[in-house]
């Protein structure tokens, strides 16, 4: 395919998988069970931190932490007291445990009692071409707690390197406009062309297949890459291909 040609076969596919129906099976779809921008977004920064492996059990992992949380998230973030804690002790998903949830309750009520909340903390630098320097100011503002250093890897980095798939994600969530019925747009303070795709096994090798994306590996630079292709295609909404990469990858078997 020559460059017109790509770009009409991943809008194509952009469009026909960015639908209601896309979120049957994704975790996007637990933060579609609210209304209030703080439940929406908290919810989807928890389901999206324990985004990694089969979605099916990603979503069972997202429901239980919304259980324990009395499925009130905000409420819950900012008036739980140390002992409501305490029931997350039997929770786990894969290396994310009841450590981890615990710590990232706590840091959440930080980030809404002092630095504005989520939205806020992710918009300390606005201007930016990419959000690279917005999650590692984000990162550092999560973790000005005392926290135990294993919680670390469960918020990425990508001035260190890391492709930061589901902060990427969380972010297309938040940040892309809502009018297909996936994705929220609730935050304006940034811009869907700011967005960086979620780059994951399945979209990377989607897009080098494509021509997209040479680089191997699934880090930083490859996130960079990709998006100077997809900015290409779209500049003002690049991340809209995801849909397609990962539409192809998973439902189609594009290797």
């Amino acid at each position: 395919m020559n460059t017109k040609e790509l770009k009409d076969f991943l809008d194509h596919k952009a469009a026909t998988y960015e639908q209601p129906h896309f979120l049957e099976q994704d975790p996007i779809q637990i933060p579609h069970l609210f209304q209030k921008k703080e439940d929406v977004e908290i919810s989807g920064f928890l389901v999206s931190s324990i985004a990694w492996g089969n979605r099916l059990s990603i979503i069972k992992s997202g429901m239980r932490m919304l259980e324990l949380m009395g499925n009130d998230p905000y409420h819950f973030v900012m008036e739980h007291k140390p002992a409501d804690l305490d029931s997350f002790d039997s929770f786990v998903h894969r290396t994310f445990n009841s450590t981890d949830l615990r710590y990232f309750i706590k840091a959440l009520r930080q980030l809404y009692t002092r630095h504005g909340g989520l939205e806020a903390a992710f918009s300390k630098a606005l201007g930016n071409q990419r959000l690279d320097q917005n999650i590692h100011e984000f990162r550092n503002s999560f973790f000005e707690l005392k926290h135990e250093k294993r919680t670390e890897k469960h918020v990425a980095d990508p001035l260190k390197g890391s492709a930061a798939k589901r902060i990427n994600m969380f972010l297309r969530w938040m940040v892309r406009d809502a009018k297909n019925g996936v994705d929220f747009g609730l935050w304006k303070s940034l811009t869907p062309a700011q967005l960086s795709c979620p780059l994951d096994v399945h979209s990377g090798n989607v897009a080098r297949s494509l021509g997209l994306l040479n680089r191997k590996q699934n880090d930083q630079k490859a996130v960079e890459e990709l998006d100077l292709s997809l900015r290409g295609f779209d500049p003002e909404d690049p991340v809209k291909y995801d849909y397609a990469l990962f539409g192809l990858g998973v439902f189609e078997g594009m290797k």
